[in-house]
């Protein structure tokens, strides 16, 4: 196995606090990583089995998706008790040896807190909704029926209907976003942001690094109720909701969005600074999907990172829409920090996608890596994995069964780690997985790209490397990028040192005049063009330049 430059050991999480600004940041999502105990799922000791794998990437920070207690209606987006591990994923104890060996690796840990609702079986919700008098029955946003017996308003759920579902018990509505079964807190009430701040603290003081913050812009919704406006058709897209889901019809603007929840982000930041710790909110919102990352990350008292949806958006990003992307951020999100990804646990993976060869995965990821932010891969993408093939009657995801066929959910793009090519799961448990393995897998599993010096791995662990050895990618700054025909390019620096980037995005032949000065070619090891004497470089189909100097 290729090994990366072994990082120092983290000596508590206090030290180095701005660790987080650049970082590279690997995804699990832990149903799926390694299984333990041959039940089919995969669980926190397999992480911890693997670790000295995910080391060997380079990576600076795992983000490992929920494994706190549920009852599993939405696989653990679904939480019944933040405070605790859920047994199929093992116990405190084992997430405590994974922080230990992580750490001892020079690996960050980063969790996943589900902020805006839990699920219906937690215990404040089964005292919220026994009466409309007791401790917490304002923890929930409930509402009395319109006159008619109708919901309070036109809101919508992402996983289809109205956001409202009947309660018989209180004689009222509540607020769900997504399943029935996973009810919204009610963050006007300030017992519940301090017990969810309570429980931020639980996993710093036990050792996280911080966290990525699902739904971080659905925290807090209108208190007056108003309907969300039409969205008109021209302005709808399919980035947060597939195009067949009415949810893209609003504009949401009351159900969530809200000003308010930036001083939720405070209390939040205020209890994470005394550790050190850093966190990455998902904002979901196709129309102000930046400019809410560019609020939620101004200044040094919000969040530190964000990331939208731009970059998985169904259609390939063009050098046009790169370019225009990386310039709306610099307008509405120069004071704050992105975190780019391409794939993640919610959306079909970027190689099936956006129908990548192996020469367009790799300009890509090379791209990925000198883009201004912080960076987040998805388990298996390091693979080259494509999109897993799911038959309908072996779905688990309930967004999937419900809109299938015209989308297939996301249990493709959950499908098992692919760890040996020579037995039917993949290595990734000796029971019958909870997701079969995907036949097309297999060929790409980890052992059989390692034993391949041209395998996709290999080129991500250098692209990761580059990042690393060179401050300007990481942290530096740049200029406007600029597209040309399928060229798109841009120069990063910092203190005193330059770097120039250019990327074929395209099929065809391209060149590029570089910027005047004493350059010099680098990156020859992921396929970097080297010819740049004449101060103009030719690129080849897929093709990047990376080249330094300094100023």
């Amino acid at each position: 196995m290729t090994n990366a430059m072994a990082k120092a050991p983290i000596e508590g999480n206090t030290t180095d606090k701005d660790w987080w600004r650049g970082a590279v940041i690997y995804q699990i999502y832990p149903r799926s990583y390694q299984d333990s105990t041959g039940d089919g799922i995969g669980d926190l000791a397999g992480i911890v089995q693997r670790l000295p794998y995910i080391a060997t990437l380079g990576v600076d920070a795992i983000w490992i998706s929920p494994f706190f207690t549920s009852p599993m209606k939405d696989f653990g987006y679904d939480v019944s008790d933040y405070c605790d591990v859920d047994p199929m994923f093992g116990t405190l104890s084992d997430f405590d040896r994974l922080i230990e060996t992580a750490h001892k690796l020079g690996i960050r840990i980063l969790i996943d807190l589900v902020l805006s609702h839990t699920s219906a079986e937690h215990p404040w919700f089964v005292e919220s909704r026994a009466s409309r008098d007791n401790a917490k029955a304002d923890w929930y946003v409930w509402s009395e029926p319109k006159p008619d017996g109708t919901p309070p308003n036109n809101w919508l759920s992402i996983f289809g209907g109205s956001a409202w579902q009947w309660d018989t018990r209180r004689e009222q509505y509540f607020l769900h976003n997504f399943l029935t079964t996973q009810p919204d807190l009610n963050f006007h009430c300030p017992a519940v942001q301090d017990a969810l701040l309570d429980v931020a603290n639980f996993w710093l003081e036990r050792g996280v690094d911080g966290f990525r913050l699902d739904t971080i812009n659905f925290y807090t919704h209108d208190q007056q109720l108003r309907d969300n406006p039409a969205l008109p058709k021209e302005l709808r897209n399919a980035d947060t909701a597939p195009a067949v889901n009415p949810y893209n019809h609003q504009e949401h603007i009351y159900s969530k969005n809200r000003p308010e929840n930036l001083d939720f982000l405070r209390k939040l930041r205020a209890v994470m600074e005394p550790f050190g710790a850093a966190a990455v909110g998902e904002v979901g919102d196709a129309q102000r999907g930046l400019e809410i990352m560019g609020e939620y990350t101004a200044g040094d008292d919000l969040m530190q990172m964000c990331y939208a949806f731009e970059f998985l958006s169904p259609e390939q990003p063009t050098p046009k829409r790169i370019a225009e992307v990386m310039a709306r951020v610099d307008q509405v999100a120069a004071d704050g920090w992105a975190c780019w990804a391409f794939s993640n646990h919610d959306v079909v993976r970027h190689t099936t996608r956006w129908n990548l060869s192996d020469a367009a995965q790799r300009m890509f990821t090379t791209l990925m890596m000198c883009l201004r932010g912080s960076v987040c891969i998805y388990q298996g993408e390091e693979l080259g994995l494509p999109e897993g093939e799911v038959a309908f009657e072996d779905l688990q995801d309930p967004y999937g069964i419900e809109f299938w066929p015209e989308f297939k959910g996301r249990d493709g793009c959950r499908t098992p780690m692919v760890w040996e090519s020579d037995n039917a799961n993949g290595g990734f448990s000796d029971g019958k997985p909870w997701l079969p393995v995907s036949s097309a897998h297999l060929g790409r599993s980890v052992a059989a790209e390692e034993a391949d010096p041209s395998a996709l791995i290999h080129h991500y662990r250098r692209a990761i490397a580059l990042r690393h050895a060179h401050k300007a990618l990481s942290v530096g700054e740049h200029t406007p990028l600029q597209a040309a025909g399928n060229i798109v390019y841009f120069t990063r620096s910092f203190e005193g040192a330059e770097i120039f980037c250019a990327f074929n995005v395209g099929d065809d032949l391209g060149d590029v005049a570089m910027p005047k000065g004493d350059w010099t070619a680098i990156a020859a090891d992921i396929g970097g063009a080297q010819d740049i004497a004449s101060g103009r470089v030719k690129l080849d189909a897929w093709q990047v330049c990376i080249a330094t100097r300094k100023a």
